[in-house]
């Protein structure tokens, strides 16, 4: 009997998480095994030839590919800007909206809306504002920042990329926050001020300390988001003007799909999953520990 209960047990859990365990392996779980494989072959990603050569593809990264450091340190820089900008508009905008205001919830849908929209498409909508849209309003006011080569300029593209990027991910941050802020009790809030506590002091004090979980999630989601861009970068500059504005997702998809190296390609890609995990899991670890002394 007792046997019985197990096994109907069993094929319960069966049924419920072996669609999804399936999916997850098809999608997920086989190609990661493969690629992890394939980062050991020199291989071109079409023919049935594939050559194992070992360590030569991780050794030709770290010896002489000098393109995939500077790929590298550019993703890290706009990594740390994005991930910034990003948090603090969100949060603004969230602390804005969880006022008395009668258009909040308006708001709220406005501001949400660049997320939904595709990645590759609004890297294509904001070329055309770049390009077109500013050097028209430059001509009409003359002012020196709407005539800037926004894409055209190493600096000014890494700038474009990291102003559509901020713009396409606050929303989602700011209804993170918002929940968050929501679930500060009133009661917290009126005993500081009654307390005397300033604005900089409630927020210092009170309401950042209140929303460290938020901020664990939101720091891990625009960690790895920055870390992972393409799309963006690809509709946006391409790598442009002459690699300068490459990041490590777009010198992955060359190598493999353009130069038809898949190996390296495979290689980089599983030196970049190991690279985004290990930052990604410190940064969780740390914000956790805070939560807790906090």
């Amino acid at each position: 009997m007792f046997n019985k209960i197990k096994f109907k047990q069993a094929l319960t859990y069966i049924s419920f998480v072996g669609p999804a365990f399936l999916v997850f392996s098809v999608i997920v779980l086989i190609p990661f095994v493969l690629g992890m494989y394939y980062s050991f072959t020199n291989w071109n990603g079409v023919s049935g030839t594939i050559e194992w050569v070992g360590l030569d593809n991780f050794i030709q990264i770290f010896k002489n590919d000098l393109q995939v450091r500077n790929s590298f340190l550019f993703t890290l820089k706009l990594t740390l800007a994005s991930v910034f900008l990003t948090n603090l508009l969100g949060f603004l905008l969230a602390l804005a909206l969880t006022q008395m205001l009668k258009t909040k919830n308006i708001l709220r849908t406005v501001f949400f809306v660049p997320n939904l929209i595709s990645g590759l498409l609004l890297g294509f909508i904001w070329q055309f504002i770049f390009v077109k849209g500013f050097a028209s309003i430059g001509q009409i006011t003359g002012l020196s920042f709407f005539q800037l080569p926004w894409l055209g300029d190493a600096k000014t593209a890494f700038w474009g990329i990291v102003i559509v990027s901020v713009w396409q991910g606050a929303g989602y941050i700011m209804v993170i926050y918002i929940a968050s802020l929501l679930n500060i009790p009133n009661e917290v809030i009126e005993a500081a001020r009654i307390d005397g506590a300033s604005g900089w002091n409630l927020l210092r004090y009170i309401i950042l300390p209140l929303i460290r979980p938020a901020i664990t999630i939101c720091l891990f989601l625009t960690i790895a988001w920055s870390f992972k861009i393409f799309d963006l970068n690809f509709s946006l500059t391409n790598g442009g003007p002459f690699k300068s504005t490459e990041s490590l997702a777009i010198n992955i998809y060359t190598e493999a799909f353009v130069n038809n190296r898949y190996g390296l390609g495979a290689a980089k890609a599983f030196l970049f999953f190991i690279i985004v995990a290990t930052i990604t899991t410190i940064q969780v670890l740390y914000t956790k520990k805070k939560e807790i002394e906090a």
